[in-house]
C-alpha cells in the first residue's frame, strides 16, 4: 500500500505542476489501477468504482479519467486489449522512456518496461524509409511469462 500512497502523492505533485486537477474522482480511478495489478476496461473500472466507493460512475465519465490519466501520462492504454494501467514508474525520480509492454496471453500478466532513446530512433529512422507514418511508438508485445512457462513445462 506504500507504494501505492507513494505513487498518489507523485501524480498529486506532478499534476500540480503540470497546472491540471487530479480530482477526487480521478484520484479514485488511478487508485484504482494502481490497486488492480492487471489491465482494466473502463467497464471494469465503472463495477470496480462502485464496489470500491459506493458511488455509481458512468462508463462515459470513466473514459474521461481515464483519458485524463493517459494524457497526464500517469497511465497507458494497451490497444491490442483495449485495457488501461496505471505507468508503473509515477513514483520514480527518473525521466520515463517510450512504454513497451510484455503481454502474457495466458495468465495476462503485463509488464511495463521502457525502450532506450537510441532504438526508438532506430526504429522510426527504418519506418519512415518506407515513407510509413508511425501513429505512435508504443510497443505491446505478446507471449507467455515466465510462470505460465514454467506451469506449461511442468503440465
Amino acid at each position: 500500500m506504500k507504494t501505492i500512497t507513494q505513487s498518489i502523492n507523485k501524480a498529486q505533485t506532478e499534476c500540480n505542476h503540470l497546472g491540471i486537477r487530479l480530482t477526487d474522482k480521478r484520484r479514485n480511478v488511478l487508485q484504482l489501477l494502481l490497486e488492480a495489478g492487471e489491465p482494466l476496461s473502463a467497464y471494469d473500472v465503472v463495477d470496480r468504482y462502485k464496489s470500491s466507493k459506493g458511488e455509481t460512475l458512468s462508463a462515459m465519465s470513466a473514459y474521461r479519467m481515464l483519458d485524463f490519466l493517459l494524457q497526464a501520462q500517469l497511465a497507458h492504454k494497451l490497444e491490442t486489449t483495449n485495457q488501461y494501467l496505471a505507468c508503473s514508474h509515477i513514483a520514480c525520480e527518473h525521466e520515463h522512456r517510450i512504454p513497451q509492454f510484455l503481454i502474457c496471453d495466458k495468465c495476462h500478466n503485463v509488464t511495463e518496461l521502457g525502450l532506450h532513446q537510441r532504438l526508438v530512433d532506430e526504429l522510426k529512422s527504418s519506418i519512415s524509409d518506407t515513407g510509413f507514418v508511425l501513429a505512435s511508438q508504443q510497443l505491446e508485445l505478446h507471449g507467455l511469462c515466465n510462470n505460465c512457462q514454467t506451469k506449461q513445462e511442468k503440465g
